[in-house]
């Protein structure tokens, strides 16, 4: 754990250190475009994020490759290196989505390509784990269509929730360290070399999204744009793959009797195909939803609009961070409930946390329609929107009617003073106005805010020119 735990900080050190010089990178490589219509945000901002998540990464592989214990991982396992080589090829496409803005079939392609590079050197699946049924082994079109097929929905999901500061780095975070929780003790309970790969990568991963949060928390002084999101969506693929496909099910050996038996058993305790589902529930859910909102509208599946989830909360009315924080709550709830389901699964107080919880997140969801009123010994403690407008202390119980009247009469009196105060100024001043003729230099003109009349100017200044 202290090999990971340090791999961890590492990558979080070197991409922490590095977003700040890559900003300035980016500002004068001109990597900041003008604000879409579906942006959020107000000023342009950098993007090319992802170069510094990028040698994080590479930083992380690095020290554990010299590191007493993780060192037999890459000795083992060609795992690493076929992420390295994954990585390196969907940041390049991402670099150059972020400078050039190229087409999404384009951005697709290379996705596919990346996929199929990881493939090539050994991180696919091999087999899939199928309750009553057993394992059931791929062949090797099966592994790589389906392997390439994980890749590209994870990508692209990651991507589209990135659309407000600090969203898709925070929940992708989230769901590394339930994903890191879930491959370190099948690796480190049960003794499976194989669940090593997915547990260092999961710790690389929440490396890489620390180290750049503070730079991308709202209000964003960078964006990881293309080359950040599609990276980050690769490697939480890639761990996902390698825990899923690599490790039998079987191996675990927690009941006896025949295969199907065991995986039939097991499945709430190793959640094989689910897990990694649930885990990018929240944006996998969005990107069903903008496809088939794109393709009934007759648009493109790519045409970009300001219809995902988090565009959605703040048209309810969530301010922006409070939005994010809602989309962090929706998806550690799912990660983490799956997460605790698969360590025990016959407890009733784990579903009835879950859907406690649930209810408070729909709560929150709703709640800018309605204002509540905190009761007075809690607002000291609430925001002042949900505090009770205090009226003036009356003198006496006695004479509240009356204070309330002589306020009234009072205010109307101040109210008619004002106005004979307004007319008297009107007066004096269309005495003192004289008609100007056209033509007669050193008087302001109407123009813009001045429209009504000139500005006062001290005696003695001239008109600037």
């Amino acid at each position: 754990m202290r090999e990971y735990l340090l791999t961890l900080c590492v990558t979080a050190a070197v991409t922490y250190l590095l977003t700040g010089p890559v900003r300035k990178f980016a500002i004068v490589a001109g990597a900041m475009p003008e604000i879409r219509a579906r942006d959020v945000h107000r000023e342009p901002t950098p993007r090319l994020g992802g170069i510094a998540m990028f040698f994080g990464l590479c930083a992380g592989l690095l020290v554990a490759d010299h590191l007493t214990n993780l060192n037999q991982l890459f000795e083992k396992s060609n795992e690493p290196r076929a992420l390295l080589s994954g990585a390196a090829l969907i940041w390049l496409i991402g670099v150059l989505d972020d400078k050039f803005e190229i087409d999404a079939l384009i951005k697709l392609g290379g996705q596919m390509i990346a996929a199929g590079v990881m493939v090539m050197q050994g991180l696919t699946i091999l087999w899939l784990p199928i309750p009553g049924v057993g394992s059931v082994a791929l062949t090797q079109w099966q592994g790589t269509l389906l392997t390439v097929a994980l890749v590209v929905i994870t990508i692209n999901a990651v991507n589209f929730v990135d659309g407000l500061d600090g969203l898709a780095a925070g929940m992708v975070c989230i769901a590394a360290a339930a994903f890191f929780l879930y491959a370190y003790r099948i690796w480190y309970s049960y003794g499976i070399e194989a669940a090593a790969p997915a547990t260092l990568f999961s710790a690389i991963l929440m490396g890489m999204c620390l180290g750049f949060l503070p730079h991308n928390m709202h209000p964003a002084r960078i964006f990881m744009g293309d080359s950040g999101s599609m990276l980050i969506g690769l490697v939480l693929a890639a761990g996902a793959i390698s825990v899923t496909g690599q490790v039998d099910p079987d191996a675990l050996k927690l009941f006896a009797g025949s295969e199907k038996e065991a995986v039939h058993q097991t499945v709430p305790v190793y959640i094989p195909l689910l897990l990694p589902l649930t885990i990018i529930a929240v944006p996998a859910a969005d990107l069903i939803l903008a496809i088939v909102r794109r393709t009934w509208r007759g648009q493109s599946p790519f045409a970009a609009d300001r219809g995902h989830l988090h565009h959605r909360l703040l048209e309810i009315g969530h301010s922006h961070s409070r939005a994010v924080l809602i989309m962090y709550f929706w998806s550690a709830l799912i990660a983490f409930g799956a997460l605790t389901y698969s360590v025990n699964s016959a407890s009733m107080w784990i579903v009835l946390s879950v859907v406690v919880l649930s209810t408070l997140g729909l709560i929150l969801l709703l709640l800018p329609r309605f204002t509540p009123r905190a009761p007075r010994w809690a607002e000291a403690v609430v925001p002042p929107r949900y505090r009770r407008r205090r009226a003036a202390e009356p003198a006496s119980d006695t004479s509240a009617p009356e204070a309330l009247g002589e306020a009234s009469e009072a205010a109307g009196e101040a109210s008619e003073a004002a106005g004979r105060a307004s007319e008297a100024a009107g007066e004096a001043a269309e005495d003192e106005r004289t008609p100007v003729p056209a033509g007669v230099s050193g008087v302001a003109g109407a123009n813009g805010a001045t429209a009504v009349g000139s500005r006062a100017r001290p005696a003695g200044r001239a008109r600037p020119r």
